[in-house]
């Protein structure tokens, strides 16, 4: 089983009659306000934080008490089952405290005593993890034989097999038991910088305010920016990515260090374990060959051209003479930036799933009546969208739900990470419960996949079609080339520190600069990306997991393949493809993933997914170039309907 440390750490959307509501959730306000419709319900693990305080003091008795099990594995079977039992229980009662204070805790990121409680939690994990350290070394010190004659005759260990098998394997990576438990011990300064990372990013980070030409200040926090950059007005637009990025600018040198500070405790992993590389060590969890993370950097440069087509047929959409950086997430159909209430985007997602089956459907349908679920944006509540759960209760989502297409499909993209935890936790035991990240997304991203394609079979209006068309192949954009663009990054600074050589955030930002142009064809006229940029890099909080990325763009290329299997079945009737992928997502993490998407129906080890997912993104712009021409696109520049010129200077 992972460390608990790595696992909390990446723990981490109807017309103009609803605009006015859609509107009132965009913007953030007093938490207190918000019906309890909208928010999870966290009493379904504690009900006070007194009774989580309780909870905690009494784990940390358990785990203090632990290390009385030590030197007992070799004498019998009932030793190896009584210890691994007893770490399951740890580690799941672990799970209930940690979910809670971190959900306290991103309610409201400026709250001193919510922030005390995850730090507290975080605490108690390296004690287990500490505390724990010595149970792989010991069993390994057994003869592999011993390990499996126990297996044999040891009933409750066989909810363990494959976590014993993966211990085996591991081998070459562990240490003596004293060793491990004085890495374990490290495991808080190692998730330090991440902390002080967040802290800045959600709490202290001074954002600026701008006006926008409708005359309204927008508080450019995370949520702030992810809204108004999608503005129809290109002043607007020019004028958020100037003063946001100028915000993160003035924090570069200290971001650096946290980064690099990131990176090191990457390679003191590397180095201590014996790995080749920091992408060797964060591979091996999930058996997978650093091949495929470099193969798929190589793949995605080769078709950088896909991209770059997309992106003319993205300036000539909104009219512009020369596409930046900030024109990335415009609406190609400024008029139809539609904005969906809370009860629509449920709606959606629920229709959308069909193809899942009624089954599927019934346990979402109950999940968003029964508090799994933090809709709406307030002051100091953690940025962005997550899906997490404990096992035996149910999932826990935090959204930022601002009432556009985004949040919509942020919906169902958390959503099917939620059905995945239900799904395992129903069918697997605790070891087996928990599925790899390389997994995860394909959940997610493969229901973002059914959202378009439910919205476009009901689109019937060029406009319509063309907004869609636009806003499923940018989601391509997102994952396929701009997060392997992030994987890039990754390996590259990973690379540089392996070789001794100290990062800056100068050095970090310049890094980040060449690879975004390169990518985005700023030296051949493709898309001009300001220097301004450079420090973007800043604004992704997954450059503190090590290699965590690529799974995004790997996850679309595995997901792109199941729903064309799912739907072609359904047109003839059948369910066999669906079947094999809620297998898979029932299997939970019972076989590493490659194995695991190999058996539902996917070979990631071959180029026909990503060129299956790249024939995809040049058919979907084959239909929106025959679309263009017939569609009246709203000038880019111009103002909305019945507004003034943009008020705003760019850059101020």
């Amino acid at each position: 089983m992972s460390s608990l440390i790595t696992s909390l750490t990446a723990v981490y959307f109807a017309g103009a009659a609803h605009f006015a509501a859609a509107q009132q959730a965009a913007t953030p306000s007093d938490r207190a306000g918000i019906p309890d419709r909208y928010k999870w319900k966290l009493a379904d693990l504690f009900d006070s934080d007194e009774a989580w305080a309780q909870a905690k003091a009494a784990l940390s008795k358990r785990v203090a008490s632990f290390p009385g099990h030590k030197g007992s594995l070799g004498r019998s079977s009932r030793a190896i089952a009584d210890t691994l039992s007893e770490m399951g229980s740890l580690r799941q009662e672990l799970d209930r405290v940690a979910v809670y204070a971190h959900a306290r805790n991103d309610e409201d990121t400026r709250q001193p005593k919510p922030r005390a409680m995850r730090a507290e939690s975080r605490t108690l994990a390296v004690a287990l993890d500490t505390a724990t350290a010595w149970v792989r070394p010991e069993l390994l010190a057994l003869p592999p034989a011993k390990i499996r004659a126990a297996l044999a005759k040891e009933r409750r260990l066989r909810d363990w097999a494959f976590y014993l098998e993966d211990v085996l394997r591991w081998k070459p990576h562990t240490l003596p038991a004293e060793e491990e438990r004085i890495v374990a011990m490290t495991g808080e300064m190692a998730a330090a910088p991440a902390s002080i990372y967040g802290v800045l990013k959600d709490a202290d980070l001074p954002y600026p305010t701008v006006k926008l030409s409708t005359g309204e200040d927008i508080r450019l926090d995370p949520a702030g920016y992810a809204r108004t950059r999608t503005s129809p007005v290109r002043a607007d637009r020019v004028n958020v990515f100037h003063a946001f990025f100028g915000a993160l600018k003035g924090f570069e040198r200290s971001a650096g260090a946290m980064l690099y500070a990131q990176l090191k405790t990457h390679v003191f992993d590397k180095d201590v374990h014996h790995f080749d590389s920091c992408l060797g060590a964060a591979l091996f969890p999930n058996n997978l060959a650093v091949t495929i993370y470099r193969q798929l950097i190589a793949d995605v440069n080769a078709n950088l051209p896909v991209l770059h087509r997309y992106l003319a047929l993205r300036q000539r959409a909104l009219g512009l003479a020369e596409l930046g950086y900030e024109d990335l997430y415009a609406p190609l159909v400024p008029h139809l930036d539609r904005r969906y209430t809370i009860d629509e985007a449920t709606a959606m997602t629920l229709a959308a799933v069909a193809p899942l089956g009624p089954a599927y459907q019934e346990q979402l349908t109950r999940g968003f009546a029964a508090g799994w679920t933090d809709f709406l944006p307030s002051t100091g509540k953690r940025a962005g969208a997550y899906s997490t759960g404990v096992y035996g209760i149910h999932p826990f989502q935090l959204l930022n739900f601002n009432g556009q297409w985004e949040d919509v499909s942020t919906l169902a993209h958390e959503s099917g990470h939620s059905l995945h935890t239900l799904l395992a936790m129903k069918a697997q035991p605790f070891p087996t419960a928990e599925y790899a990240t390389f997994v995860a997304e394909v959940a997610s991203t493969l229901n973002e996949n059914l959202l378009f394609r439910h919205a476009l079979a009901k689109a019937s209006k060029p406009q319509e079609r063309l907004a869609l068309l636009g806003q499923r192949i940018e989601s391509l954009r997102t994952t396929l080339f701009r997060q392997t663009m992030f994987a890039d990054f990754e390996l590259v600074i990973h690379e540089r520190v392996e070789k001794g050589e100290a990062l800056t955030g100068e050095a970090l930002s310049a890094a980040y600069l060449e690879l975004v142009r390169r990518y985005y064809g700023h030296d051949t006229g493709v898309c001009q990306v300001s220097e301004a940029y450079a420090d973007e890099w800043i604004f992704v909080p997954h450059f503190y997991y090590a290699f965590y990325v690529y799974q995004y763009a790997t996850s679309e290329i595995a997901s792109s393949a199941f729903v064309r299997a799912i739907l072609d079945d359904e047109a003839r009737g059948g369910t066999a493809a669906r079947d094999r992928y809620l297998d898979m997502l029932a299997s939970g993490g019972s076989d590493y993933p490659p194995r695991l998407l190999e058996k539902a129906g996917v070979d990631l080890s071959t180029p026909v997914p990503f060129r299956a997912a790249i024939d995809e993104m040049v058919s979907l712009m084959a239909e929106m170039e025959s679309l263009l021409p017939a569609a009246p696109i709203q000038k880019s520049g111009s103002a909305p309907s019945g507004d003034g010129k943009a008020r705003n200077k760019p850059g101020r």
